[in-house]
Parts: C-alpha cells; sequence; structure tokens
C-alpha cells in the first residue's frame, strides 16, 4: 500500500530535481490516433540511471537502471522496452488525451501531447425547407454526426465552398449554415463534410429550389427600331428573368389585348397601329408582377421636295426669298448652303414651318447653291440645287501704276472695281480726251504732261457708278556729282572744306564717309543744301573715303570716292635701345616717331650730331662713351620737329653667382652660414627666401657686403630655398635656388591612446614626434623594452598590465632623443547587461524593471527609445531612477515602448538587449451593438466589445440569471416572445482580473406589429453574420 506514495515522491524529485541538458524529443508512432488503438511512443535517448514516464501529473512507468517499475492503474495496457526507453499503451481512450513526459534525472526531460479520437459515422444534413421564395425566406441547414470527437465542418454549394458573409451565418460551431433572405444564387445541391484529424465523411447532398423574379425585363422589336414605314411587318418579343417561367400579357395604349406569349406579331402596319406597346409579366409562385413597354411608330415616306424663288434679283443689302415645296407631311425641314447646315441670326429668318427662308440685307457670303430637306420619322428628301448669285457694286475703284516718272518714258495706269457683273471703265484727263478701258497708257512723258487723272466705273444691273483718280509727277534725271577740294591741303587740326559738283534736277545731297552717313557734329558743317563739306578742325579720325550722292525721287548718282589722309607730326619720338654696353661691343639705337608723311631724322651724342637715320649703330665703346644719345624728327610737310634722349652707360656684366653652405650638416641650434660667391663688378647684393626678401632679425646677421647671412642659432623654421641676386648700374643676376634643410629633433613625443581599457581586450598606442629626419620609435612597459614602432598594440590584457607606457624617439643625424609616457589601467570587463521583470506589468499598478550586470560598473544609466531617462526622482514623471532599478510608480499605458539599461565602467559602455514593455489594461468600457427591438421569428445578433489588453473573455447573462447563455462577444439568437428583456455583457481581463458588465435592453415584438421594414431586419440580419466572421 505505500507503493504509490513512495512513487509519487520519486516522481515529484525528478519533477524538480531535472534540469535538461541538451535538447530531446518524443516521438508518438500515430498522432492523433483513434480510440481503441495502440500507440508507441519513440524516445531519442535512452535513460540510463533513474528516470520516469508519466502522463500530465499522474506516474506511469519508474525506471532505476533500466529496471521499470509500472504502476497499477497502467500495467494491464503499458509495455516498456527497457534497451529504447520506448512506451507502448494499448487499448486507447478519450480520456487518454494529454501530455505524456520522458524524464531522467539531472540529465533531460521531453514531453509530447497526444490526441485521442473517435472516428467520424452518420454523418446527415436537414433543411427547415428546400423551396424558398427569393428575397422572403431564410434557408437554414443543419449537419447531425452519429460518431466522433474534435469535429471540423466544411459546407459545400457544388464544389465551391460556402463562406459566412451576404447573409451567410453559421452557428453551433458550423454544424448549423443559416442562410437569410436567399437569393437565386443559392438555388443549388448543399453538403456538409466533416472532419478531424483521423477520419471524414461527407453528407448526402439537399436540393434548394429558389423562386424569383420576375426581373430583368426586356422588350425587342424586330425589324429594329421604334418607327416603320406603313405597310411594314414587325415582330415585338418580351424576356424576363423568371423561376417558374412567368405568364405574359400584351397591351397597346393602356387596354389589353386577347394576346397571350412572349411575341406579338403587327401585320402590315398603318398610321392606325402607332402607340405604347407593354407585355405584363406574373410569377405564380413569388406572386410578383413586372412589365416592359416601348413607343412604336408608323408613318408614310417622303417622295419629292423643290425649291422656289419668289422675289428679284439677290442684290447686295437687298431682300431675298425662297420658299420649299413639298407634296407630303413632314414634321421637319431644313436650308442647306453649298453643303452647310443655315441657322437664324439677324438677317437670316423662317417662318413657322421652316418652309420660307428671307435674307434681308443680302451679303455677298450669301452667294451659293442652296437646298432644303424634309424630313419625318421613317424617311428624308433633298431638293435639287437652286443657284443664288448676289450682284453688286461698283465699288470704290483702285488706280494702280506710278506716280512719278522720268522724262522720255512711258507709263501705263490700271483701274479696277469690284462688281458683279464686270462695270465698263473710263478715263478723263486735262491733258487728252476720254478713253475706256482699264488700262491707260502716257507717253513718251514730257515735263508738261504731270497732272490728274480719274477713272470711271458703271454697273447696268446696279444702276450705280463710282469715280478715283491719281496725280502723275514728270521729272528729269540727275547726271552728274563730283567732289573738290577748296582752299588748303588737310592737314591736323587745321580747317579743311570739300564740295560736291552736280548736273541735273537735284532735290537731296548726302555725303558718306565709308558706310556711314556724314551727319553735322561739333568739327563738321554741311551747306544749306549739303553740297559743301566743312570740317574744322580737320582730324586723324576723319581718314577714309568720302562720296557725295545726289538724287531725285526716280534717279540719283554717285560720286567717285575721295581719299582723305590727313597730315600730322611728328608726334613724341620712341627710341628703342639697351641702357648699358660692354667695352669693345657696339650698340644699336632705334628711333621712331609717328607722322604723316614720313619724318626725317637726326641722332647727337652729348650735344654734337653723330648720325642722319632712325637706326644708330654706335663704334666699339669706350668707356668715356657714356653719356646722353638724342633723336631728333622732322616733318617737312606740317613743318615740325620733335625729340627724345636715352643714356647710355659703358660696364662690365656679372657672369657667375652662387650660393655656397657650409661643409658641415645645418643642426638646429648650432651657428649656420651662407655665403653669395659671383663673378663680375657688383654693387649691390640681395638674399631670396622661398622667392621672398630675407631680412635681418635676432637671429638672422647679414655681412658688410651682405654676401655672407649668418644664422645664430639656426632653427627648424630656416629650411627653405636660398637665392642670392647682384646688381651694378646695368646689369643683376639671380643665383640658382640651394635648398637649406635643417635638422632637428625630436621634440617631445605626442602618445595617443586610452587611458582604461578592460581585460580581455587590446589597447592600441600611437607615439609621433617633430624630427627631422624621422624619428626611430621604442616602447617600453614599466622600463621593458616591448616594441620598435610608432605603433603599439597590447597583447590581450589582464589586470597586471596596468601601468606606464613609455616612448622614446630617437633622431640619428641630431644625435638626440626625447620621451613620453601614458598611464594605463586596466579594469575587469564588464562581460553582459540584461533586462528583467519579476511581475506582469498593468495598469495603474507599480512594475519595476531591473539592470542584471554581469562584471563590476561604475554607473547605470536608462534608455526609452533612444531618449535617456533622467537620473533621479523627477515629480513630472511616473518613473524614478533608483540603483539599478527602474521603477514605475504607477505603470501606465502612456509607458509603452522599447527600454534598454546601460552599464558604464572606466572603459566604455554596454547597452542591453531591447526590452519591449507591454501594459496590460482594461477593460476600462464595455459597448454593446445590435437591435433595441425586432420581429418574433427573425434572427438577431448583437457584439460585445471592450478596451483591453490583452482581449477580454466574455460571457453573456440574461435578466440577471446566474447563469451563462453562452461565452464570446457575439451573441446570436431567433427572437420569440419571450426574448424581450436586459441581456448582460461581462467582460474579463484575463491578466489584469478586472471584470465589467454592459448591459442592452431588448424587445421582441409581435408578428402583426410592423415596427421595421424587411429591409431594415434583413439588414440586421447582415450585420450579425458579417460581426461573426470579423471576431471568429
Amino acid at each position: 500500500m505505500e507503493c504509490p506514495v513512495v512513487f509519487v515522491l520519486i516522481l515529484a524529485m525528478i519533477t524538480f530535481a531535472t534540469t535538461p541538458a541538451y535538447s530531446q524529443s518524443i516521438e508518438p508512432s500515430e498522432n492523433p490516433i483513434p480510440v481503441g488503438s495502440t500507440v508507441t511512443f519513440s524516445s531519442t535517448f535512452n535513460v540510463t540511471t533513474v528516470g520516469s514516464w508519466s502522463f500530465e501529473n499522474d506516474a506511469i512507468v519508474f525506471i532505476i537502471n533500466g529496471v521499470p517499475l509500472i504502476s497499477d492503474k497502467w500495467k494491464s495496457r503499458v509495455t516498456f522496452n527497457s534497451s529504447t526507453s520506448s512506451l507502448t499503451i494499448s487499448s486507447l481512450q478519450l480520456q487518454d488525451s494529454g501530455k505524456f513526459t520522458l524524464q531522467e534525472f539531472n540529465s533531460f526531460s521531453a514531453e509530447v501531447t497526444l490526441s485521442v479520437q473517435v472516428p467520424i459515422s452518420g454523418v446527415t444534413l436537414q433543411a427547415n425547407a428546400t423551396d424558398l421564395v427569393e428575397f422572403n425566406d431564410t434557408a437554414v441547414l443543419m449537419c447531425s454526426v452519429a460518431n466522433g470527437t474534435s469535429l471540423s465542418y466544411v459546407w459545400m454549394k457544388g464544389n465551391t465552398e460556402v463562406t459566412a458573409g451576404g447573409g451567410v451565418q453559421f452557428s453551433d460551431d458550423h454544424a448549423t449554415l443559416t442562410i437569410v433572405g436567399v437569393t437565386r444564387n443559392y438555388n443549388g445541391l448543399f453538403k456538409c463534410n466533416v472532419t478531424n484529424g483521423i477520419s471524414g465523411e461527407v453528407s448526402l447532398p439537399v436540393h434548394l429550389n429558389i423562386s424569383y423574379g420576375p426581373s430583368n425585363t426586356k422588350m425587342m422589336i424586330m425589324p429594329a427600331g421604334y418607327t416603320h414605314k406603313t405597310g411594314s411587318n414587325i415582330t415585338v418579343s418580351c424576356s424576363a428573368e423568371s423561376s417558374p417561367a412567368a405568364m405574359i400579357q400584351w397591351m397597346v395604349d393602356g387596354k389589353y389585348r386577347n394576346d397571350f406569349g412572349p411575341k406579338l406579331q403587327v401585320q402590315m402596319a398603318t398610321v392606325n397601329d402607332s402607340g405604347n406597346y407593354k407585355c405584363i409579366f406574373h410569377n405564380t409562385v413569388t406572386y410578383r408582377f413586372s412589365s416592359a413597354s416601348a413607343e412604336i411608330g408608323f408613318f408614310e415616306p417622303l417622295k419629292e421636295v423643290t425649291v422656289n424663288h419668289t422675289s428679284g434679283p439677290a442684290i447686295l443689302d437687298g431682300t431675298l426669298t425662297l420658299h420649299c415645296e413639298v407634296a407630303e407631311s413632314a414634321n421637319m425641314i431644313q436650308w442647306w448652303r453649298n453643303g452647310e447646315l443655315i441657322t437664324a441670326d439677324n438677317s437670316t429668318v423662317f417662318d413657322m414651318s421652316n418652309k420660307t427662308l428671307t435674307i434681308n440685307p443680302v451679303q455677298l457670303s450669301d452667294k451659293g447653291k442652296y437646298q432644303c430637306k424634309a424630313f419625318n420619322p421613317v424617311s428624308h428628301a433633298t431638293s435639287s440645287a437652286y443657284t443664288v448669285d448676289v450682284y453688286y457694286g461698283p465699288m470704290k475703284p483702285v488706280i494702280t501704276g506710278p506716280s512719278m516718272a522720268l522724262t522720255g518714258t512711258q507709263v501705263i495706269l490700271n483701274c479696277s472695281s469690284a462688281s458683279n457683273p464686270p462695270s465698263h471703265i473710263s478715263w478723263y484727263s486735262s491733258n487728252s480726251l476720254p478713253t475706256t478701258g482699264s488700262k491707260l497708257m502716257i507717253g513718251p512723258l514730257t515735263l508738261n504732261m504731270s497732272g490728274k487723272y480719274i477713272c470711271k466705273a458703271f454697273n447696268n444691273i446696279t444702276d450705280k457708278n463710282s469715280t478715283a483718280y491719281t496725280t502723275l509727277t514728270v521729272l528729269a534725271p540727275v547726271t552728274m556729282a563730283s567732289i573738290k577740294i577748296v582752299g588748303a591741303q588737310p592737314i591736323l587740326n587745321h580747317t579743311f572744306i570739300l564740295t560736291c559738283e552736280t548736273a541735273g534736277s537735284v532735290d537731296s545731297i548726302i555725303w558718306m564717309h565709308g558706310w556711314s552717313q556724314v551727319l553735322a557734329n561739333d568739327t563738321k558743317t554741311l551747306s544749306v543744301d549739303n553740297s559743301t563739306l566743312t570740317f574744322d578742325p580737320v582730324m586723324d579720325s576723319d581718314n577714309g573715303d568720302y562720296r557725295c550722292v545726289a538724287s531725285n525721287p526716280l534717279s540719283n548718282f554717285t560720286s567717285e570716292a575721295f581719299m582723305l589722309d590727313v597730315f600730322y607730326g611728328p608726334k613724341k619720338p620712341t627710341i628703342m635701345g639697351p641702357k648699358g654696353g660692354i667695352p669693345g661691343e657696339k650698340v644699336t639705337f632705334s628711333c621712331h616717331a609717328s607722322s604723316n608723311p614720313p619724318s626725317s631724322y637726326q641722332w647727337f651724342f652729348n650735344g654734337s650730331p653723330v648720325a642722319n637715320t632712325s637706326e644708330y649703330v654706335t663704334p666699339p665703346l669706350t668707356s668715356n662713351m657714356s653719356g646722353i644719345y638724342t633723336c631728333k624728327a622732322f616733318n617737312n610737310i606740317t613743318g615740325k620737329y620733335s625729340m627724345m634722349q636715352t643714356m647710355l652707360t659703358v660696364i662690365d656684366k656679372i657672369t657667375d653667382i652662387q650660393v655656397e653652405p657650409q661643409m658641415n650638416p645645418a643642426i638646429e641650434g648650432h651657428v649656420y652660414m651662407l655665403t653669395c660667391n659671383l663673378t663680375g663688378p657688383a654693387e649691390h647684393v640681395y638674399w631670396m627666401k622661398n622667392g621672398h626678401p630675407l631680412h635681418e632679425d635676432n637671429r638672422t646677421a647679414f655681412s658688410m657686403d651682405n654676401k655672407t647671412v649668418t644664422f645664430n642659432p639656426i632653427h627648424y623654421n630656416d629650411s627653405g630655398k636660398y637665392q642670392c641676386m647682384a646688381f651694378n648700374a646695368v646689369w643683376n643676376k639671380t643665383s640658382p635656388a640651394f635648398m637649406l634643410q635643417v635638422y632637428f629633433g625630436p621634440k617631445t613625443p605626442m602618445i595617443t591612446g586610452p587611458a582604461y581599457a578592460e581585460t580581455g581586450h587590446k589597447a592600441v598606442f600611437i607615439c609621433s614626434a617633430k624630427s627631422m629626419p624621422p624619428s626611430q620609435y621604442t616602447w617600453l612597459f614599466n622600463s621593458e623594452k616591448v616594441a620598435n614602432t610608432a605603433t603599439f598594440t597590447t597583447s590581450v590584457l589582464t589586470l597586471n598590465m596596468s601601468g606606464e607606457y613609455t616612448c622614446k624617439a630617437y633622431n640619428n643625424v641630431t644625435e638626440k632623443n626625447s620621451t613620453n609616457s601614458k598611464m594605463l589601467t586596466v579594469v575587469e570587463a564588464i562581460e553582459s547587461v540584461s533586462i528583467r521583470n519579476n511581475t506582469v506589468p498593468i495598469d495603474s499598478i507599480n512594475f519595476t524593471l531591473t539592470c542584471e550586470v554581469t562584471g563590476p560598473y561604475d554607473t547605470i544609466s536608462w534608455k526609452k527609445g533612444n531618449m535617456n531617462l533622467n537620473q533621479g526622482a523627477d515629480k513630472a514623471m511616473s518613473y524614478h531612477i533608483e540603483d539599478n532599478k527602474l521603477h514605475f510608480t504607477p505603470l501606465t499605458t502612456q509607458d509603452v515602448g522599447e527600454y534598454q539599461c546601460v552599464a558604464t565602467n572606466k572603459a566604455r559602455s554596454h547597452h542591453s538587449p531591447k526590452y519591449m514593455l507591454l501594459v496590460n489594461y482594461g477593460p476600462l468600457s464595455v459597448t454593446i451593438t445590435g437591435p433595441d427591438s425586432i420581429k418574433v421569428g427573425l434572427p438577431v445578433a448583437m457584439l460585445c466589445s471592450a478596451d483591453s489588453h490583452p482581449d477580454c473573455e466574455f460571457q453573456w447573462f440574461f435578466n440577471r440569471l446566474s447563469s451563462p447563455l453562452t461565452a464570446g462577444s457575439l451573441l446570436t439568437f431567433p427572437v420569440t416572445n419571450e426574448s424581450s428583456g436586459t441581456y448582460i455583457c461581462e467582460a474579463r481581463n484575463p491578466v489584469t482580473n478586472i471584470t465589467k458588465y454592459g448591459t442592452k435592453e431588448f424587445t421582441a415584438h409581435a408578428a402583426g406589429l410592423h415596427t421595421q421594414s424587411k429591409g431594415a431586419l434583413m439588414m440586421m440580419g447582415l450585420f450579425a453574420v458579417s460581426v461573426n466572421v470579423l471576431f471568429n
């Protein structure tokens, strides 16, 4: 009797002492599995020490060193395989569904959930009715199962799955299908397919027969059209969607005819057969009526149409009347001109029937071919074209021809006038007899044939005339123009006169300078008749070709070009030649002075003449030939002269110049000299550094003759390119650049690198020191050499590697060295940072996040998103930070977000993984949506909702009864007389354990009360089904 107690104690010990060492799994031979079957659980790991098999909290087998101890409760159905630790259970029952666990003490634990199910059989389908009327009836299909568990239902119409929506609802866990307000689309075979994990069965089909219509009525006329000619045969047919087929009766103009069926024939139609044709549809099952109608007319066709002219000829600004003659009856007449439709306007008028067209006043645009068109519904006819010609004129004559002509020539004048028909033309003049015809020829012309010539035009139909005239002027031609000089020749800044001599009748004279007209200005004047051009004074800018042009309106004459060349000078001479010369050599001087005509030249040395040419070559130079050389230029036309002097110095050249350095290198802090060595006479020596003048200062000094520069002491900033420049009275020369490189350093090294670093990492130090040439580097740690490079990377750091790291820089030219040190402190590394919480986050309740850090740290800070949270308490916030904890006092929905804690030591900061804080709250309010009242016999749906996280669990109660009606947010039920009352929705948040209630009063109306329309009730049903789809 003690065995079960011991067994439970051992199982408890295993359960609480086992720690999974690595991933293991259990596999059942079949899952799910039929009731009564046998299942074998296979394990990937064999229990070799102490372990057990259990079901939920019930022990099955206890294993010690491979030996099984099977519970009495399971012994009859269980087999254990010691070599594989597999477990076999026979005669499975429904209550065997659940979690099976295999575990070994201090080694592993694995589990699997088994589902035992009853096979499905006896699936049947029933309907509340199968013969239904569209929109009126609701279909309810119920699927029943005799045997089976864990049932899943799928409804099929034909081969298509039925889904919720559009009037389709599911209830009883999908076992019942309700179609509210059936439509013709649901006509056909329905089946239900029931399955679970091990079996399935499909019911026999049920056929729904949906009666509908008549709807979508149509009327068709053959031949097509609503108007036809008399004598035609037509067939009118009607159709509609209806089940069963609708009965059809015909009406014409509101009177029933003794005609039934879908077609009505009209033979040899007359005008009296016109009217409104209608077919009446009647469905004897749905008791619904519908109709289709059309207006049909029969008309006589038109035969002949003509246009008559009932007024005189169409004269511009007169009146024109046309009449359209139609033999048959027409209901519309149109007028057309040149193929375009005529519409009424200020000058175009139609009578009431459109048969008479009146145009007043007639315009030229009214000319053309006129037709009238007559229409009735079955035909139209067009008259032959009637041509209208508009008579007008004569308009004001237009005379073309010259207004001026030269003596001895002939001219022709032409006269024309717009007129229909064309006008008769006559000419009149005081110098000749009248003539007829549009063209008048005059000549040969003499001066006395100038005068007025008149043209007269006459139209013999409009009986009107019109006149115009032109004036002819006869002129003699210009035959000569020539330019002459009046007075003196053109000398710069003197007065100069030109005159233009002409022959013939001259009306005007213009002067041209090149291609530009000469106009009077401050230095140029023109005579009254433009024949004389005076320059006062004449200037260099006046040079060029001049012409005079004499003209009258019909002729002109241009003179030959006169070339004006102004005499001037000489201006100040320019001397080209050297300022100095070498003894024994010759030099050449060249003199030039601007002058017209060119000047003659003379050269003088110290006042004595030496040459009579513009170029003077000296004899071989001697030292006494230094002095003043003068050039004199003379113009024999202007009678003027001008002089210029130049100075020549005779001296030797500077032939060579160099910068000489000391033999030893220039080392900073020492004295150093540069010397300028040159060949030739030099009066001055200057020094340059990098292209700029070199000046004395407290370290830089020049010798008396400036040929030596001394740096005392020299500095590394003195490095650069040095040149010396030598000058005498004539010559100068600059040395090539000498590059002075000053060697210095090393200066005190600069060390970059961390002051703190973590164990397990490496530190990098970089040493640099100003030096020329670059220094060599050595690294020392606690006085021991560790590296020979500028960059030093430590090995993986340990705590004993804290200390002083020294960099030594050495210059092998200056033979100097310099050192600097940096302290490194190695701190223990932070290995991990994470956020933990011990309670469930609930709105309005205090909540704490803890920052867990592995390794020593100095500070902890908190972040929400990318924002740092303030340290310490802040009365304006709902949180405060204390040590490694973030307290929310209390927690609110505003605190939802991603949080990180940051642990910092002297070396670096470590961020935790992001922690997503979701706040559980509510329910805050409970709302019930649904109708307040519905007819008895119709379905109703109510939906309960609440603002909550996570989602609430819902229960429905009626009239405060203690037993719930159902669970879930949606409540649906068919309305009965007992359905009136108070409906209560209970909303409970499973995390916050807060429960709230919502109530709704509902009234069921008897079928006789017409509280809501069928359309409104149908919309409520659709709402219930839509809610079911959205929330399930």
